[in-house]
């Protein structure tokens, strides 16, 4: 019997079979290529900044976002909150922001901030890390846990068990309803946080 049409679905078969295993194979040799260009664990960890929209934040109110796994509050001050805020020695353990490891060299100034309506905190006590509350009707920061106070600045009253102000993470204004927290302003001689 002569085999002048040979069939054909065999030699399709093993094509394709082929095909998917030399794919597959290409795919297991370029997978450590490609893996290796993307952020190191490190830098995963360091943690990348946050956009943060404040168009629609209206007076008194606060904003709760994460970076780097820690908490940061955005709050609009209203003018009496501002009024409220003061550097007075006898109220405050550091009145003046003096501890430079609380926030960037932009913030250390009255309101501990870029614009004194907007503030910027890392929302973690710096007596044992618990999660202060927002009490804007008496103007602070209250730690319930140990009873430490903190004006509308972040800094810690006398006579709080707390140590040192609240932190201000690095932030800056992308625009007028947009801060990125993570990055510091491009005047800033500062580096990253």
């Amino acid at each position: 019997m002569s085999n002048d049409n040979p069939d054909n679905s065999r030699r399709k078969f093993l094509t394709g079979s082929l095909s998917i295993v030399g794919g597959t194979g290409a795919a297991a040799t370029l997978w450590p290529f490609l893996s290796s260009m993307g952020p190191s664990s490190k830098a995963k960890a360091a943690g990348a900044p946050v956009k943060v929209d404040i168009s629609n934040l209206k007076d008194g109110e606060k904003i709760d976002l994460i970076w780097r796994k820690k908490p940061i509050w955005v709050v609009k001050r209203t003018k009496n909150m501002l009024d409220s805020i003061n550097t007075n020695e006898n109220k405050h353990k550091d009145p003046m922001s003096e501890n430079t490891e609380q926030q960037p060299e932009f913030a250390k100034n009255k309101f501990r901030s870029l614009k004194p309506e907007i503030l910027v905190l890392e929302g973690v006590c710096t007596h044992l890390g618990c999660n202060p509350a927002y009490k804007p009707s008496e103007n602070k920061f209250f730690c319930a846990c140990h009873g430490s106070n903190f004006d509308l600045a972040g800094k810690v009253a006398n006579g709080s068990p707390a140590g040192a102000n609240l932190k201000v993470p690095p932030y800056r204004f992308e625009d007028e309803n947009t801060i990125i927290v993570g990055e510091l302003p491009d005047n800033s001689k500062t580096k990253k946080g």
